[in-house]
């Protein structure tokens, strides 16, 4: 079993999450996440004062999926989620040693 953890821009959640039904994936976590990669922030002007805002807002989202989906699900959320622009996010893919669904006891592949 993996664990797909993307970070993604907000608007993209909708579009990513419509494809990934469609590809068989069914749950996710999605998390408020604010960071910053290559492009260190942006400045904006409010109020005629201009001030740097260095943590971009994001999303944080997490599927854990079984190992012959991996390719279906990265490129899934890759081509969802390009824009071509600077900021897109980033795919992270972990192992998951185990799994257990609290409601009912089941272990392994059994409980995503």
């Amino acid at each position: 079993m993996k664990l797909v953890q993307a970070i993604i821009k907000p608007f993209k959640l909708d579009d990513i999450r419509d494809a990934l039904s469609s590809a068989g994936v069914f749950g996710l976590t999605v998390s408020e996440a604010k960071g910053f990669g290559r492009q260190k922030g942006h400045t904006e002007i409010y109020r005629g004062a201009e001030y740097e805002v260095d943590l971009i807002p994001k999303l944080s989202l997490e599927i854990v999926i079984r190992d012959d989906q991996l390719e279906t699900v990265v490129k899934t959320i890759s081509d969802t989620a390009q824009t071509g622009k600077i900021g897109d996010g980033k795919i992270f893919v972990s192992d998951v040693e185990q799994v257990i669904r609290i409601r009912t006891g089941e272990e392994g592949e059994a409980a995503i």
